[in-house]
Formats: structure tokens, sequence, C-alpha cells
């Protein structure tokens, strides 16, 4: 019994070691420590490397969104409200300025109409009268009274067919086709300019009053970024500054754009500045207007030690790199280092002078990730 007992633990002894050689992940020695054998290094496809000089851009950090200005933004509304009749438009459709958007059809649009033909009628005759009156009053033959009362009724009626006449206008209704006589209880609204559907409030049937939005029109083609700056750094920016973005809720790309102007006061409680930049035209269709944004803005490029980015660890809001520490018995011994950084490219980050690393020093630039 003891001898079968003593041949499965020399087997599982046996399968252990086995395993153990066959097997490519690397084993930590102790807590800061890591030990991979040059075999496994060349397994993993490891790499080492040291500090080098790269440029690296030194940048303001700013938050903020994309907008449009304001001549490029619409709320079409209605000054006279009414029932929608028809619309054919979603969000999302393309308008251009004059376009007709949808009718809306109210009784109150008749009885404009009816009070302008009136009044219409009436500025002939008192127009007339008010001529004569004031021909009879320089010859000496009528009273001031009269002549005074005729210039007021004629200039009172001659008001509010001005009045009615610029609301019929506004309503898109021809005051002259009404002089004729054709009285119309449905108007059109047309797009006050060229854009994207971005808002869509209305459905066949529905009440629009003059206080609703109906719709709402933006001009992509003039979409930008605005960023709050803090005054701390605000003498830092200037035109033609290059700026990059991410727009963090929708994705981690990034966008570039370039500053076009600073403002020149600070207003804000948060004692911020507003800075304007205009995006690459290839990505406006990819952007929306109200996108919160965090950016950077590039103020001056320097040279600096650097190394891979993919080489830093991130723990708990600190950053590690691997130094090795020996290489000796077909192995490499790791020791992981905490570092400070700076600045990004796209592939190399920036080794603040504070971290200590010794330019000689050799860092696990690829693989890091595996023996962490």
């Amino acid at each position: 019994m003891r001898k079968i007992s003593y041949i499965f633990l020399l087997s599982l002894v046996t399968l252990s070691c086995k395993n153990q050689e066959t097997t490519a992940e690397p084993e930590s020695t102790n807590e800061d420590g890591y030990s991979v054998t040059h075999e496994q290094f060349k397994a993993m496809n490891m790499e080492l490397g040291s500090l080098s000089e790269h440029d690296f851009n030194i940048s303001v950090q700013a938050t903020g969104m994309i907008d449009v200005p304001p001549q490029n933004k619409a709320k079409v509304t209605t000054f006279l409200g009414g029932y929608v009749k028809t619309t054919n438009l979603l969000v999302g459709d393309k308008v251009k300025k004059g376009e007709a958007l949808l009718t809306l059809e109210n009784t109150d649009f008749v009885d404009l109409q009816k009070d302008y033909v009136e009044v219409a009628e009436q500025i002939g005759y008192l127009k007339s009268e008010y001529e004569r009156q004031k021909t009879l009053y320089e010859e000496k033959i009528t009273s001031q009274k009269n002549y005074l009362k005729a210039e007021s009724d004629y200039k009172k009626a001659f008001g509010m067919y001005q009045s009615l006449k610029k609301k019929l206008e506004l309503l898109n209704i021809s005051p002259a086709q009404v002089e004729k006589g054709n009285f119309t209880s449905v108007i059109t609204l047309y797009a006050p300019i060229s854009g994207d559907i971005t808002q869509m409030n209305a459905n066949v049937g529905m009440f629009m009053a003059p206080s609703d939005i109906i719709l709402e029109i933006v001009d992509i083609d003039h979409l930008h970024i605005e960023l709050n700056v803090f005054e701390k750094d605000i003498l830092k920016i200037k035109e033609k500054q290059n700026i990059v973005f991410t727009v963090p809720q929708a994705s981690k790309e990034k966008f570039n754009a370039e500053v076009v102007l600073v403002g020149k006061s600070i207003e804000n409680k948060d004692r911020t500045i507003m800075v304007h930049g205009h995006l690459d035209d290839n990505i406006k269709q990819r952007l929306l207007t109200g996108m919160y944004v965090e950016a950077k803005i590039e103020t001056e490029s320097i040279k600096s030690l650097g190394i891979p980015t993919e080489a830093i660890l991130s723990e708990n809001d600190k950053k590690f790199v691997f130094l090795v520490d020996k290489d000796q018995n077909g192995s490499y011994s790791f020791k992981k280092v905490l570092v400070k950084t700076g600045e990004q490219t796209d592939t190399f980050t920036q080794i603040l002078p504070e971290s200590n690393l010794p330019s000689t020093a050799k860092i696990l630039t690829k693989g890091a990730f595996d023996i962490n």
C-alpha cells in the first residue's frame, strides 16, 4: 500500500514539473520582482529598450462642447398659432433655405385677411377725403378742425393697413392676393437657413402656439469647438495653435481642430475664457452640436526623454514601468518602478526627470502587460 502511495505522489510531482517546463507564463519572485526565462521572453515577443529623445507638444487642458454660430442655428416658430396640416420631415433630413417645411391651418388666418381687406377698402376713401380737406383748408374754405380730423382718420387707417400687411407677410400670405379676394386658411412655413433637422416637435393635427418651437435646423458646415480655458493658462493660447480633442461619451478617437479666436474678457464665475476652434471638414459629419469634449491645446514643442506608451502600466492612478534588475542564469529579473509621465504622442510618453530613471536603464518596452 505504501509503495502504491509513493508511486502516486511521485507521478504528481513529475506531472507538475512537466507543466512548469511547458508553460510560457512568467513567474513572480516577490511582491515587486518578476522573473522571465530567455525562452519565455522570446516566445512572448517581448522587447527591451531605454529612454530616448522625442518631440513632445506641451499642452493646456480644456473642456467644452461642439456648437455652431448663432446665425447657423434656427428655431422655427409661428407668428400666429395653428394646427399642423402637413409635414414630411424627420430628424436628420436636410433642407435648403426657402424650402417648404410644413403647413398650418387656422380660421384666425382668415379673420386677419378680412380685417386687412376692410382697412384696404377704407384707405382710398380716407386718403381722398384727407387731400380734399387739405385743399379746402389751404384755400380758407373749411375749418382747421375738419382738416385735422380727416388727416387723423387717414393716418390711423394707413397705420392699421401697414400693420395688417406686415402680419400677412410674416405668415407668408400675399397681401396682393388677399386684396383680390383670394383668402386662405392655410399658411406654409419655410426654412430660414440651409441645414439638417435636429429637432422635430410637430405632428399632423397638433396645435402649435406662437411660443412653441416647431423644429430646429442646424447648418453643420459651420460646426466648431468652444472651449473653456482657465485664467492661469490663457496667456499661453494663441491663434493657429493645434487642438486635439476627444468626445469621451462616444469614443476614444482623437480629433483635430485649430484655434481661430481667443476671448478678450473673463466673465464666468469659474474664471475661464472662451476659445473658439475650427474643425477639420472631414470630421464635421461625424459630430453633433452639444457634444461634450475634452481637449488639449498644444502651445509649444519640446525635446524630452520618453518611452513607448505600451511600456507603461496604470494602477490606481499611478504609472509604472518594468526595469531589468538582473540578467543571469538564463532569465531576466524585473522590478516594477513608479514613474512620473508628461505629454504624449501617438506612440511615446514623456518620462519626467523626477522619475529618476537612469538613462542607461533597460526597460521592458513590449510585453509589460503580460507579466503584471
